[in-house]
């Protein structure tokens, strides 16, 4: 019931189409069983010697018909006429099946977009620890190919509902009054299919869903394929990714195996029922018309009158099976639409600007509770400062920094901002005063200048080239064919590690936030573009206060403040000098660089030296 009002839900704004829908199939379906009763009347009444009957408010419809045209015999030397009347009833029939088609589609189609916007814009504003979570594909799935399935049963078995219930309505009427009898030998097995076709709808309904689900975990394997392509290539990892594909490609295959048997076994009985309901009525029928109890015309109606209700009724059996995958569908959809959005609103506690103070104290962090990322983590940081965070993997130096643009929210303790209590200030405010270049960037496939300009549409060109210049991949952009109209590959991947870095870093820094945050995202540029950024980013952010998190000393060394992170406590803080000078794991990894460096150097001088000689000895 939940799941039928959700739909019922997703239909608002085009109800009204449907309803004209429903009407337009209730109208065809009633010139649809004029149609036997004029053929009745022309066998018996024209052809025949019967008188023109007249049963209820039926018979006289079809009766006052026929006589537009004419006499009893008139019409007998013009058989033509009642030809002619049978071609009308079909075409006007046709004309209503027409605009139903089109209403129901036309509305169907508006609905799928509904769900795709809503879907869509939902997604933007679920909580990044969501979408850390969720596999991309499943969600992918359920975007397209679900909402596919809700506008396909929309679009055709929708109104089919409301085509059965006139059926039966109609048939009910025009049955009753040519032949109580043959209405209930008409009637005798068509319980029993509907009943088999319920049954049948909450044994298949279970197996859609599995099937479903195993699709959207197929499909999250191959967009991850997708998306590692490279990794998959560096490590000859495709024969493995292959079988993984296989196994669930497989499983895939058995489930939705499982479900084309219910259904096979469901049209096989329901096609033995439905035929055993028809050859009833030739047997009850003949025997009946060769002793007069009804006449041909009769026999012929109701046989007409079967056909159109047994495979209907049959059908249902489709509608209920579509009705059963839209709803899983709908479930689906729900899952998402019902997952609680960001509050991204302003407070009434912003603050006119921020000079970019900031104070930790005694702050607690944990994903899952009961297991805390980061203990009891204080320190201070005055505006202009840069704040260096060198730990272990897996110490909460990412965890630490994703506090501050509000990214996740701290359970215990206090964040200020400028004496603010960082959980009273909105959002979307702290978002866009808070820059962050995270640990793997992401470029969209668009050209170098758009990427670069993302955070809002208005930038100019020497706004764009100086942020180039200070992330020092100015001169490569200018370097490529089409310098900034080159376009980037899906994820950025046209570019090396390095460059994307460098691209994620302009886009951050063109905002000029208060607040720049650099989460290991210098790993990939080499030492000397490293410090070039580093200049060039203090030179010209101004009093921005800046965090880097990285695992070289040469690129914290310059920190005003250094936080050493290890099991998420803060061990050491202080400044380079002051943390060589102590015992602990900021000296440990300082010592082992310079170890590293030092030998890098005595290998690399003999090769100098040999080359140098090598020089002197052609010149000389």
């Amino acid at each position: 019931m939940k799941r039928l009002k959700q739909l019922w839900s997703f239909m608002k704004g085009n109800r009204t189409l449907y309803a004209l829908s429903v009407l337009a199939i209730g109208i065809a379906t009633f010139v649809n069983f004029i149609w036997p009763l004029v053929l009745r009347t022309t066998i018996d009444s024209i052809i025949g010697k019967k008188d023109f009957e007249v049963n209820g408010w039926l018979q006289p419809f079809v009766n006052s018909i026929l006589s537009l045209f004419g006499t009893k015999n008139y019409l007998a030397r013009n058989l033509w006429i009642c030809g002619l009347i049978l071609v009308a009833l079909t075409l006007i029939r046709g004309i209503f099946m027409y605009w139903k088609g089109r209403w129901s589609a036309t509305s169907s189609e508006s609905i799928a977009k509904n769900i795709r916007n809503r879907l869509y814009a939902h997604l933007q504003y679920l909580p990044y620890d969501y979408h850390q979570k969720a596999k991309t594909g499943d969600l992918v799935q359920r975007c397209t190919s679900d909402v596919e399935t809700i506008r396909r049963f929309l679009a055709v078995q929708f109104v089919e509902v409301g085509s059965a219930i006139f059926m039966i309505v109609f048939a009910l009427s025009f049955m009753i009054q040519m032949s109580i009898k043959m209405t209930i030998v008409s009637f005798a097995l068509l319980p029993f299919i509907f009943v088999f076709t319920v049954i049948f709808f909450l044994k298949v309904k279970r197996a859609f869903q599995l099937s479903d689900e195993s699709e959207g975990r197929l499909s999250a394997v191959l967009q991850e394929n997708l998306t590692g392509v490279r990794v998959v290539r560096a490590f000859g990892r495709q024969k493995y990714e292959t079988d993984k594909f296989d196994e669930k490609n497989v499983e895939y295959r058995d489930l939705t195996y499982k479900l084309i048997w219910f259904l096979a076994i469901y049209w096989g009985i329901s096609d033995f029922l439905s035929l055993t309901q028809i050859g009833g009525i030739l047997i009850f029928g003949t025997v009946w018309a060769a002793k007069g109890i009804i006449s041909l015309g009769t026999l012929l109606a109701f046989s007409s009158y079967v056909g159109m209700l047994v495979w209907p009724i049959r059908q249902m059996g489709r509608v209920l099976t579509d009705m059963g995958k839209a709803l899983v569908s709908v479930g689906r959809i729900s899952e998402i639409l019902e997952q609680p959005e960001e509050h991204l609103e302003d407070s009434e506690t912003e603050l006119p600007r921020i000079e970019g103070n900031i104070e930790f104290k005694n702050v607690w962090f944990e994903y899952e509770k009961g297991k805390p990322i980061l203990k009891d983590i204080s320190f201070k940081v005055k505006a202009g400062q840069t704040v260096a965070i060198l730990g272990t993997t897996g110490s909460g130096k990412s965890s630490l920094v994703h506090l501050l643009p509000r990214l996740y929210d701290y359970q215990k303790g206090s964040v200020k901002i400028d004496g603010k209590e960082l959980k009273e200030l909105g959002k979307r405010f702290i978002r866009e005063n808070v820059g962050i270049v995270l640990q793997e960037p992401f470029l969209f496939s668009k050209t170098l200048k758009e990427n670069i300009g993302i955070a809002r549409r208005k930038f100019k060109d020497k706004e764009i080239f100086k942020a180039a210049e200070i992330a020092s991949v100015h001169r490569v952009i200018l370097n490529f064919e089409k310098g900034y109209e080159t376009a980037v590959g899906e994820r950025g991947i046209t570019l090396s590690g390095g460059q994307k870095q460098r691209i994620a870093i302009a886009r951050t820094v063109i905002r000029n936030n208060p607040i720049l945050i650099f989460d290991d995202s210098l790993s990939a540029v080499d030492t000397e573009t490293d410090a070039a950024i580093r200049k060039a980013l203090k030179k010209n952010s101004g009093k921005a206060t800046v965090f880097i998190i990285s695992h070289r000393i040469n690129t914290l060394a310059e920190a005003d403040l250094i936080l050493v992170l290890d099991k998420g406590r803060i061990v050491q803080q202080g400044t380079h000098s002051e943390l060589i000078a102590q015992k602990g794991l900021y000296r440990r990894i300082w010592n082992i660089q310079n170890r590293l460096e030092e030998e890098l150097k005595l290998e690399i001088e003999p090769v100098t030296i040999s080359n140098e000689k090598k020089e002197e000895k052609k010149i000389g």
